[in-house]
C-alpha cells in the first residue's frame, strides 16, 4: 500500500539548508517539521511551516546583513 503525505518541497543552497535543519533540531519532538531530507539542497517539510520558515530566514538575514555606518 502507498502512503502519501502532503508537504512542501524546499530547494535551497547548502548553508540555508543547514539553517533549516538546525531550526528543526531546536524544536520539540512534537513540532519537528522536516519529513525527509532528499539531498543536501532539497528537503520535504510539512506544509503548515512554510510561513514560519520564511519568517525565520528573514530574521536571520536581517541579523547578518551589514549596514554601513552613517
Amino acid at each position: 500500500m502507498v502512503n502519501a503525505i502532503k508537504g512542501l518541497l524546499i530547494s535551497c543552497d547548502v548553508p540555508m539548508a543547514q539553517f533549516i535543519v538546525n531550526l528543526n533540531a531546536s524544536m520539540p519532538a512534537s513540532e519537528k517539521f522536516i519529513v525527509h531530507m532528499l539531498d543536501p539542497t532539497h528537503m520535504f517539510v510539512q506544509p503548515h511551516v512554510a510561513e514560519m520558515i520564511r519568517c525565520k530566514i528573514g530574521e536571520f538575514r536581517d541579523q547578518n546583513s551589514y549596514e554601513k555606518p552613517t
